[in-house]
């Protein structure tokens, strides 16, 4: 058998914590490590780079069951890359969907603080203190 690594040199030759290591290990997204007499478990060189990519294709935005997927293709044999590809789509076809609601939410922030900022202004000259952008969340 390959050389066997406990929970804690795992976490910190991958950068996650032993409690992530755990989690994905109830996932299924690791497979359950062998263990020695007293329990405890032991990674071999392959689980340690399932992790790597794990931890990878989470900053991709992943979620796990799209990891849990991607392992499964990785460790696969053919026709892996067109179904990769297809998952790649969907997942850039949300960020562009994400980044354009987020482009909205910046234009209505930046419009409300403008109507913060006039009502500022007259509230100097008038004396009044009434905020139209609170009015106005109040009123939808």
């Amino acid at each position: 058998m390959a050389q066997s690594l406990q929970i804690g040199q795992v976490a910190k030759e991958t950068g996650a914590s032993v409690d992530a290591i755990r989690f994905y290990e109830k996932q299924r997204l690791l497979k359950q490590p062998p263990r020695t007499e007293g329990g405890f478990r032991l990674f071999t060189s392959q689980d340690v780079q399932n992790i790597h990519f794990i931890r990878r294709a989470q900053e991709l935005g992943f979620t796990l069951n799209e990891i849990r997927e991607l392992l499964f293709l990785k460790n696969g044999d053919a026709g892996t890359c067109l179904h990769v590809q297809d998952l790649l789509n969907t997942k850039l076809s949300s960020v562009h969907q994400k980044i354009a609601e987020l482009q909205k939410l910046e234009n209505e922030l930046a419009a409300d603080l403008k109507k913060c900022e006039r009502a500022l202004g007259k509230s100097r000259s008038v004396g009044h203190d009434r905020c139209p952008v609170l009015e106005e969340i109040a009123s939808k």
